[in-house]
């Protein structure tokens, strides 16, 4: 994919993108490394940081011009979630898949002896979960405690709506814990936690240390599911939207050259194993970034093409079905109130104009809509309505459950408790007019 004619002045040409160190943060690193930035008159610094907080808080005070974000992050700083509100925006989507549910060893072990067909389900049910939570009640014992990266993160309702979908009340039968992406594993090992759901390369990381077995991935709950974005401020965006767009076509290449041929996976894992990135094995790396997939220490790998998807299948266009899928789970759970405008809101953080405008400059085709039913295709589909058709790959949910955009509450089941469960922020519902 050539790079794009430059016709417009760029507002800001030295820009700070942060990251939290995941896999997935490889369209940023790979923008840089492979000079595709600077191939849109870009001097990109990417800033390591610990933990989503991190991010959110050096977003709001302008100490970072971007961010590879949760999309979560993003609509619940707009939506006032969490923390006074604060307009954000995205205009691109890093890609899809990339996490998973990972539980300690001996809980594994316990699971499997109480419920072995349930184990044996594909996608894994949390039935055995169950079945250990009300026996550990029955003998008094306190509830498991799961370790989330974010309470608004993706993978948190992911972990939620898995438990839920088995009678498990994840704000009563377990413990929630906010635990940053790289301390995962460390809490694993600690007894801390006995299970988290994180993105990659944590849980391969717990693999490969023997301390943790993989159930469940974010594409088996949900094919080709969203996962991070491009996050900025509304007001940078709206002040800066030539740079804005020059990231966007950046990321948009990044992204190609990733889903191009299996070698530059290979490559994008030598990368994220320096220590400015990731500092881990190569060897770790690869395995989800080339799809050669490990569940459990000592077992073959399982070969899962789509674990991360960073061009394919639109990947990078900022859905906000999306968006609206994760709104519902933030009302489900007692975060957001039912009342709130949950089309306005993601309408105002959800940017697809300027990506269209981004991939026009590139030649790409490009989505005509901005919503679509989630949930609908067990197979590749063709999406007919773009500037040409585009393939896409299957977007089952793991309990074959479709997410309308249009009716976003008309499905919701309700949360269990409503209460908050984890301790990132003071999470409470809000008003429909923040």
């Amino acid at each position: 994919m050539p790079a794009a004619r430059r016709t417009d002045p760029l507002e800001k040409t030295a820009l700070t993108l942060g990251f939290v160190p995941l896999t997935d943060c490889a369209p940023l690193a790979v923008g840089v490394e492979k000079g595709f930035f600077a191939a849109q008159g870009l001097e990109v610094t990417l800033s390591r940081e610990p933990s989503w907080s991190n991010i959110r808080d050096k977003l709001m005070v302008g100490l970072l011009d971007g961010a590879h974000a949760l999309t979560g992050l993003l609509l619940a700083m707009t939506a006032g979630v969490g923390t006074f509100p604060t307009p954000t925006r995205t205009a691109h989507a890093l890609g899809l898949n990339g996490n998973a549910i990972t539980v300690s060893a001996a809980l594994h072990e316990r699971m499997a002896a109480a419920d072995p067909a349930a184990m044996a389900e594909q996608p894994m049910t949390a039935r055995a979960l169950k079945r250990g939570i009300d026996a550990d009640r029955a003998a008094g014992l306190p509830p498991p405690v799961f370790g989330v990266v974010f309470s608004v993160a993706n993978h948190a309702y992911q972990l939620r709506a898995w438990m839920a979908s088995a009678g498990i009340d994840p704000d009563r039968d377990v413990r929630l814990i906010t635990v940053p992406p790289p301390r995962m594993v460390a809490s694993l090992k600690a007894g801390d936690i006995v299970g988290f759901c994180v993105g990659e390369p944590w849980n391969s990381l717990a693999v490969a240390e023997g301390v943790g077995r993989v159930l469940l991935t974010g594409h088996a709950f949900w094919n080709n599911g969203p996962e991070k974005v491009l996050g900025v401020l509304a007001s940078w965006a709206d002040a800066h939207p030539n740079t804005h767009r020059a990231l966007v076509r950046a990321l948009i290449q990044a992204q190609a050259w990733l889903d191009a041929d299996p070698a530059n996976r290979m490559e994008a894992a030598a990368l994220l194993a320096q220590p400015r990135y990731l500092g881990l094995p190569q060897a770790v790396l690869e395995r989800s970034l080339t799809g050669h997939f490990l569940f459990g220490p000592g077992e073959a790998a399982v070969e899962l093409p789509d674990f991360h998807v960073f061009h394919r299948y639109a990947a990078s266009f900022p859905w906000r079905s999306h968006a609206l899928w994760l709104f519902a789970q933030m009302v489900r759970w007692g975060q957001l109130d039912p009342a709130a405008d949950l089309q306005a809101l993601a309408a105002g953080v959800y940017d697809a104009e300027l990506h269209r405008q981004a991939q026009r400059d590139l030649g790409g085709a490009v989505p005509l809509i901005d919503t679509k039913l989630e949930g609908a295709h067990a197979a590749p589909w063709l999406l007919e309505e773009a500037t040409a058709p585009i393939p896409m790959g299957p977007d089952l949910f793991f309990d074959r459950s479709l997410f309308d955009p249009g009716a976003p509450l008309a499905r919701l089941r309700p949360g269990a408790s409503g209460q908050r469960s984890s301790d990132d922020s003071a999470v409470k519902p809000q008003s429909s007019s923040t």
